[in-house]
């Protein structure tokens, strides 16, 4: 009785345990189920809020351009036109069959066949990022791209995403594909301001696009993967090695002929360096920018009258181009200059030596160490504090904490002039004078002249190892060269719409004083002596000139500031990189274009 028990308890345990399993299956089915259908639920809601939160359709068709602003120099000449009414729309039957064949043969292959979503390009893509651990390839279609660029803003989240993809079914079910197609040509960005297969085709080959090549066509369409850096104009040897690869897809893909192939790869490509934009393009971007502030959002075109005077402007450039490239071998590559008249008005702007290379503002951006322009206002707080130019202070070796400065020379001279100090440059006799002084009445007199960036109170203050603008050190020059007076600098005269109604216009300010006028007096006269018998030399012209060396350790940045009775100048060379150059102080280069500069408006 006892082992038949045990038998029976053994099949009751075992009947026990099928029928857990059973209802552990049955429970983690009912869990997934209802958790699939709670996620999917959830998944429903979220893309129909994405559909009701789309952008309205009709509207974002309807506008076909931005509104143009069209930036004009004080003369009446136009320096540059911001929109997209330049270009005009072109459609496939105008283009040659191979321009929007390497276009899809490199962006979506598969275009005629998906339905908006490539779901083979997408698996494929996310393997390769698997793989890859990073960002490495991408699965929008053109389709989705024209959704994007037409309707939604270039935000990346995963509503944006989701609308792009609704959008693309739209689009798919709404247009043609050639009409998708044809969109896309006329909106896609190719770089350097190219809106549209036509505006880049005249900006890099200076002809329509009906007439492009195919090694220009497949150009082109490599510029899509990256416009900066397949940009034919300065990276030539990138656009042509990127070109190939299209070209040998689109022969893969049975798009062109060996023949073709063997052609197009031989064909010499024209000279793009000619087609660079117009002069005065970072000055324009500047006031472009400055303008929506002024103004606000806008459906109707405007004109802007600025303060550029053009042939200074043109001057300007070409001295400085010219100058930096004089001394490649020095390892100087940049250079920024602004040219201001004494109401502040900005009558040159140079933000680099080629735009075409790179859009960055170096005049009104880029932050770079004054050296010894800063000393200006370390000697100006001491003629305010009661110094004058022929008090005594020690050019003596000094150390504070660890920090121990040297002159540029290695040398120090004694008991000095401040006069003397400052035409030479001395760094020594600079730091011991600052520590007569409240740094903060440095910084003070500093950012009440102009200086807008942070100046942190460090004892290295003194020799400006702070980080200024180039726009800032002209604005603050100028509240000497005007008697102590602040102005600040301006670009914008009067804006106007097309009808010639007036949208705004500048108004003169009552002058402020900010300097009395015998500290003004005392220094300039030190600056001048800079110019005359000091670090300043190269800067001399007849007549009245005074001004400011400035060069931060290494060779890293070189200045001059300096003024006339007419303009107030300000300079800067160096390398984006922050690389040292070869011995270009602020008294070599940078003060050498100020003369040139000088001798052009006599």
């Amino acid at each position: 009785m006892v082992q038949k028990k045990k038998k029976t308890s053994k099949k009751a345990v075992k009947t026990r345990k099928k029928k857990h399993k059973k209802s552990l299956r049955h429970f983690l089915f009912k869990f997934v189920f209802i958790l699939g259908f709670f996620v999917s639920f959830l998944v429903g809601v979220y893309v129909l809020y994405c559909y009701w939160s789309l952008p309205d359709v009709d509207v974002a068709i309807s506008k076909t351009r931005q509104p143009s602003t069209t930036i004009i120099a004080e003369n009446g000449n136009e320096i540059h036109t911001f929109g997209n009414s330049f270009s005009e729309v072109i459609y496939l039957k105008d283009l040659p069959y191979y321009v929007p064949a390497a276009i899809v043969d490199v962006e979506d292959r598969r275009y005629y066949s998906h339905f908006g979503f490539d779901v083979i390009g997408f698996v494929r893509a996310m393997i390769t990022n698997v793989f890859k651990k990073r960002y490495a390839q991408g699965a929008s279609t053109i389709t989705q791209q024209v959704a994007k660029n037409l309707f939604l803003t270039p935000q990346k989240n995963l509503k944006r995403k989701v609308q792009e993809l609704l959008l693309a079914f739209w689009l798919e079910k709404k247009f043609s594909k050639e009409q998708i197609l044809t969109l896309y040509l006329n909106r896609v960005y190719f770089g350097s301001g190219a809106y549209g297969i036509e505006a880049a085709s005249n900006r890099y080959f200076g002809k329509s696009s009906r007439d492009l090549s195919l090694k220009e066509a497949a150009i082109l369409a490599g510029m899509l993967k990256a416009p900066a850096r397949y940009n034919p104009i300065y990276s030539k040897k990138n656009a042509l090695e990127r070109a190939e690869v299209v070209l040998q897809l689109m022969h893969q893909h049975g798009t062109i002929t060996q023949t073709e192939l063997t052609r197009a790869k031989n064909e010499n490509l024209h000279d793009t360096t000619k087609y660079k934009v117009e002069g005065a393009r970072h000055f324009a971007d500047m006031v472009y920018q400055e303008v929506n502030a002024y103004i606000g959002e806008r459906d109707d075109d405007i004109y802007v009258s600025t303060t550029l005077d053009q042939d200074l402007q043109q001057k300007a450039e070409w001295i400085l181009r010219d100058s930096v490239r004089s001394q490649s071998k020095n390892n100087v590559t940049e250079g920024a200059l602004v040219i201001l008249d004494y109401s502040g008005a900005i009558k040159a702007l140079v933000g680099g030596v080629d735009y075409s290379k790179s859009q960055f503002n170096r005049a009104e951006q880029a932050l770079r160490q004054s050296g010894s322009a800063f000393k200006t206002f370390v000697y100006l707080t001491a003629i305010e504090k009661g110094f004058s130019s022929s008090d005594i202070i020690s050019d003596t070796p000094i150390k504070i904490g660890s920090w121990k400065p040297e002159n540029y020379n290695k040398k120090y001279y004694g008991d000095v002039t401040l006069d003397f100090a400052f035409s030479n440059s001395l760094n020594l006799a600079t730091v011991h004078l600052a520590q007569k002084l409240n740094m903060n009445d440095i910084i003070r007199n500093a950012q009440r002249m102009g200086i807008t960036t942070s100046l942190k109170k460090l004892p290295a203050l003194a020799l400006g190892v702070n980080e200024v603008k180039v726009l800032d050190m002209a604005a603050a020059y100028l509240s000497i060269a005007n008697g102590g007076y602040a102005a600040w600098p301006y670009a914008i005269s009067e804006v106007y719409s097309k009808d010639g109604h007036q949208l705004y216009a500048r108004s003169e300010d009552e002058p402020m004083r900010i300097i009395d006028q015998n500290t003004i007096d005392e220094i300039t006269k030190m600056l001048e002596h800079v110019v005359s018998n000091g670090t300043g030399k190269n800067a001399k012209v007849s007549g009245f000139v005074a001004g400011k060396t400035g060069t931060s350790q290494d060779f890293r940045d070189a200045w001059f500031v300096g003024f006339t009775k007419k303009y107030v100048i300000a300079i800067w060379v160096g390398n984006d990189d922050n690389s040292p150059m070869k011995n270009v102080s602020g008294g070599t280069l940078p003060a050498s274009i100020f003369k040139k500069i000088i001798l052009t408006t006599m």
